[in-house]
């Protein structure tokens, strides 16, 4: 049957169906430990299930449009499985160039339906941070999203700036934003505050590293850790040493 004579929610049925037949119990086993809260997985290979979704791509833009596809992806994105979520990523991976602002509301949205910081990470960092480096307007949408009480929210301010962050776009962005959530005391918003100044040092080292001297008496030692990573071994211990009273 032709795609274009079903909809969108029996296409993501189909895929659901081929997710469940297509994992290893196995590595689902295996992938349960990279998670502290327990996660429903099918045991994909990140590798094949990417493979996969950009083959399902090619059929359904085959026999519809671009905005079937994104109507597929967002009935995936609400499943109750990891794979779900990230075949739904994989589908509209690298199409950003088709992205507007409607996608972007839309991928904001996603953010509600976050089960584990992988499906956080895939949505915010393949789909979301490409559009706001594409246009940095959207940066009012970090700011508010690091005010939220939602934890995925906050890493999602960060996340959402480092493809920005490797073109040494962003560098106030990224102080303001630094500045305004080193007192989370979350884990996973402390490793998303690492993970977007460690790009940053990795990219633009000459303003990174001043920045990093000076909040390494009240950021949070994971934080710190997390940023100076790239950073040659002279650097690492001066960024690292207590500070002087």
């Amino acid at each position: 049957m032709p795609l274009s004579k079903i909809t969108p929610a029996e296409v993501a049925a189909q895929i659901r169906e081929a997710l469940k037949d297509g994992g290893s119990a196995e590595h689902a086993a295996g992938v349960q430990w990279f998670f502290k809260d327990e996660i429903k997985s099918h045991g994909w290979y990140t590798t094949d299930l990417r493979r996969a979704m950009r083959r399902r791509r090619r059929q359904i833009l085959h026999e519809d449009d671009f905005d079937f596809l994104v109507q597929v992806a967002d009935k995936l994105f609400s499943g109750p499985s990891l794979e779900e979520k990230i075949a739904a990523v994989f589908l509209l991976e690298k199409m950003d160039s088709q992205f507007t602002d409607r996608e972007f509301r839309t991928f904001e949205s996603w953010l509600d339906r976050i089960s584990s910081w992988a499906d956080h990470d895939a949505l915010a960092h393949y789909l979301i941070a490409p559009m706001v480096a594409a246009n940095p307007t959207r940066v009012k949408n970090v700011f508010r999203w690091a005010k939220s009480r939602d934890r995925w929210h906050r890493r999602a301010a960060c996340v959402a700036l480092i493809r920005g962050a490797r073109t040494k776009m962003f560098f106030p962005e990224i102080v303001k934003l630094s500045d305004s959530l080193l007192a989370d005391q979350d884990d996973l918003v402390q490793k998303g505050l690492g993970w977007l100044l460690r790009e940053t040092a990795k990219f633009d080292p000459k303003r990174t590293v001043p920045y990093l001297m000076k909040i390494r008496g009240r950021a949070p030692r994971l934080v710190l850790r997390t940023g100076c990573e790239t950073l040659p071994s002279s650097g690492k211990r001066r960024i690292l040493a207590r500070p002087l009273p």
